[in-house]
């Protein structure tokens, strides 16, 4: 796990901090603009410090320099009562004497991301105590506009035809960039004196604020090299291998148009670098994708480019003829594919060389899981690189189209990080985050942070179920219990909402999305507008009864026993009026003419029928096709009502999608079935919580996993192996059937833990230390 961050001087978290929020003079502070700052310091004494904290942030974003090497960016996303500033050790990069502080600044104006919350164009950088406040941004910090920059690839979404808001690509003319501009050595006589516009108020503090800083509360992301294994089409020129090693230069004539294609063969998210010399007048334009297109627009098999061509985000780097020229857009790239076309004028253009600096979460596997099919092995590897691309400054649906951060995907991703990396830094970040999202009505946002209001009633259900997850999985009362106002609030929003002649809920605002391509275009339950939908009805239920033993749990028995009360008469209702006895199915409605996969789901979860109709509900539901099916997304509850219906050895049956996108060539887990929009879906990696948690069968067994349940469900699996951390160190299971029966089990629990063994419903008592079971 990454280190912690240096601690914060406590007065800069009381009140107002001594430095200034500055800005870039005579600038339209909420329009699209890239600027620069810098300050030169000389350090007060003859030796460099052991420590020289600063605490730094911007809006919308910012890149730091000290000596003109890139130490830090951020800030982490957040809104304005909770905007993100980062800690920093600089010392390691001071000199004795003269140093030079510099940051790039960028605001994207109404071009930003949507998930980028914004006030104004503003940067702010505080020393932590009276000796480093000397760096502290005032008036001693120059500013410049950058007027290199033009916002491109602004038609992404059309020329795709999908919703795509990440933010526009970067065009950048060399001949007007400040080229060396965070160095000591560059000339800034000409710059601005910066604008001071208000004191920083930390959280907590302040009247008037334009911002409310809160500390950083994830690790920084880190970069590190990834060079480009392969060349797959070449048009115009001839390119030896050596050139993507960096070791051999490629020159491109003068008046050439030349395309290159490289495949990063697997998708990544990174900052595309590329160095060139000369060139003067030519065109660099660097385009991103997750898989080529045909002229149908289909992707088919992504290894395949043959008839296909590139389509998606891009970048355009215009060089000044100069050497050494190095290209870098202001914010990451989720690619496989990278296409250079290069147009060069009378001026040979030299490309010294290209590469990416791989980015993201320190997300670190210290999971395993092996088992006698080899090829489990292949998605448990996918399923870790989906979710490591969809983890960043907070978790993304996806790296490439919309970098949001959504309620219902969030609570797959938290359990895959508790599960493979026992990390729950991003996973608290996201429950905070929809905590701080809340409308008035009580019910949180369906992403945030995010700059245009979206609420989506189930994923506010799915808020309260991640929050019980955590509370399962880890030991930390205080967090889980200031949730609880919320959680009540929720809750009354649907509760206000029961029909009360059917004891159904009645007619639903917003957007009740439920899942993609079974229902409508845009996914919503049946019944959700006109009322009675027994797929929400019975989230809502299942929901109540996770709230129920938050509340029981933290002396609130009034509360729980009422929700589930709640609980059961929904239950029972939604069983009178929907459940078909005569096919063993639960309709969508209670008038009964449709049929899904997900009112099954949420019937054998939410406890809303008995074990044996759970039994025949669920292999009713796993074998009519006629019904709506679920896909990926929901993929995650129908194995969790599998397991509930006592049918999870059914589940090693149930990864035939998972295998058909490997064979598709797909490098990452998809949104949905083909066709799908993306090829990079955090709630399709699934399997690396399932793995662990189902086929091996480790589970929370009491609260902050305080002990464990290790119920296997093998399917038709002969041998598995499986390692995961809890909070008490590390569970290891080594599981071999014996017969047909039969298993011998071999179990390394951490000391001073304890928990139980469940097989084919006998339970055996589990206690610190290694144990050998043979049943």
């Amino acid at each position: 796990m990454s280190q912690a961050p240096p601690p914060v001087n406590p007065k800069l978290l009381k009140g107002a901090w001594p430095a200034f929020w500055i800005t870039s003079p005579a600038t339209q502070q909420r329009e699209y603009g890239i600027y620069h700052f810098r300050k030169t310091f000389l350090l007060p004494t003859a030796t460099k410090p052991k420590s020289f904290l600063i605490h730094v942030s911007a809006d919308n974003r910012y890149r730091l320099f000290v000596n003109g090497i890139a130490v830090s960016s951020g800030p982490a996303r957040g809104d304005l009562f909770n905007w993100f500033f980062e800690t920093i050790d600089i010392a390691p990069y001071l000199n004795e004497g003269e140093n030079i502080l510099a940051a790039l600044v960028w605001n994207m104006g109404n071009l930003a991301p949507v998930a980028q919350v914004s006030n104004q164009t503003a940067f702010v950088l505080q020393g932590d105590s009276p000796a480093e406040q000397i760096v502290n941004t005032d008036l001693s910090w120059k500013v410049k506009k950058n007027k290199a920059y033009t916002p491109c690839a602004l038609d992404n979404g059309e020329r795709l035809k999908a919703y795509m808001v990440v933010g526009p690509g970067d065009q950048v003319d060399g001949k007007l960039y400040p080229w060396d501009w965070e160095t000591l050595e560059y000339n800034d006589a000409s710059w601005n004196t910066a604008e001071e516009l208000t004191h920083p108020q930390p959280v907590g503090y302040g009247t008037d604020n334009l911002w409310t800083l809160a500390p950083r509360n994830i690790p920084l992301l880190k970069e590190s090299l990834l060079r480009f294994p392969v060349i797959r089409r070449i048009n115009n020129i001839k390119v030896t291998k050596d050139f993507l090693t960096g070791k051999r230069p490629l020159t491109i004539p003068a008046n050439q148009r030349v395309s290159i294609l490289l495949d990063q063969q697997v998708m990544t998210a990174a900052y595309p670098e590329i160095i060139v010399s000369g060139g003067k007048g030519s065109r660099v334009k660097m385009t991103y994708s997750e898989a080529l297109f045909d002229k149908q627009d289909h992707k088919g098999n992504r290894n395949e480019i043959d008839g296909k061509e590139i389509k998606g985000n891009y970048d355009v780097f215009i060089p000044d003829g100069e050497g050494n020229r190095k290209f870098r857009p202001l914010w990451f790239r989720a690619y496989r594919y990278l296409q250079l076309d290069i147009i060069t004028a009378d001026d040979p253009l030299v490309l010294n060389d290209i590469y990416g600096m791989k980015t993201g979460y320190p997300l670190q596997m210290n999971a395993a899981f092996s088992s006698n099919d080899p090829s489990l092995q292949e998605i448990w590897k996918v399923g870790w690189r989906t979710a490591q691309l969809c983890a960043g400054d907070m978790y993304y649906d996806t790296p490439y189209y919309e970098q949001l951060q959504y309620t219902g995907d969030s609570r797959i991703q938290a359990l895959i990080s508790l599960y493979t990396s026992g990390d729950d830094r991003l996973m608290r970040k996201a429950i905070l985050d929809f905590y701080h999202s809340r409308t008035p009505e009580g019910l949180t946002q369906g992403r945030y942070p995010s700059n245009r209001l979206q609420i989506i009633p189930t994923f506010s259900l799915f808020w309260i179920s991640m929050i019980h997850d955590y509370w399962m999985h880890r030991h930390d009362d205080a967090f889980v219990k200031q949730f609880l106002p919320a959680i009540h609030e929720t809750l009354e929003w649907f509760h206000n909402r029961v029909d009360q002649k059917k004891k159904m809920l009645g007619p639903l605002t917003w957007w009740n999305f439920v899942d993609w391509d079974n229902f409508n275009d845009w996914g919503t339950a049946p019944g959700a507008d006109q009322g009675n939908s027994s797929i929400i009805t019975l989230q809502y239920a299942y929901t109540l009864n996770h709230a129920a033993e938050l509340f029981r749990a933290f002396n609130h028995p009034a509360q729980a026993d009422e929700q589930e009360m709640l609980a059961l008469e929904l239950n029972d209702h939604t069983y009178w009026y929907c459940y078909n006895k005569a096919n063993g199915l639960m309709a969508d409605t209670p008038e009964k003419l449709t049929y899904s996969q997900h009112a099954g789901i949420w019937a054998v979860l939410s406890g809303g029928v008995t074990l044996q109709e759970a039994q025949i509900l669920m292999k009713k539901i796993l074998t009519d096709k006629s019904i709506g099916q679920v896909t990926f997304f929901y993929r995650f509850y129908l194995t969790q009502a599998l397991k509930k219906a006592e049918l999870g050895d059914l589940y090693y049956q149930e990864l035939k999608p998972w295998r058909a996108m490997l064979k598709m060539g797909l490098t990452t887990f998809a949104e949905k079935p083909e066709p799908t929009r993306s090829d990079c879906h955090a709630w399709s990696a699934s399997p690396d919580y399932d793995f662990l948690a189902t086929i091996c069968g480790i589970m929370p067994e009491t609260p902050g996993f305080k002990t464990v349940l290790i119920k296997p469900s093998l399917g038709e699996l002969t041998e598995v192996t499986g390692t995961m951390p809890i909070p008490s160190g590390k569970v290891s299971v080594t599981l071999k059937r014996t017969g047909k029966e039969g298993i011998r089990a071999e179990i390394l629990l951490p000391e001073q833990t304890s928990g139980t063994f469940s097989w084919k419903g006998k339970e055996i008592r589990l206690h610190g230390g290694k144990q050998i079971i043979a049943i």
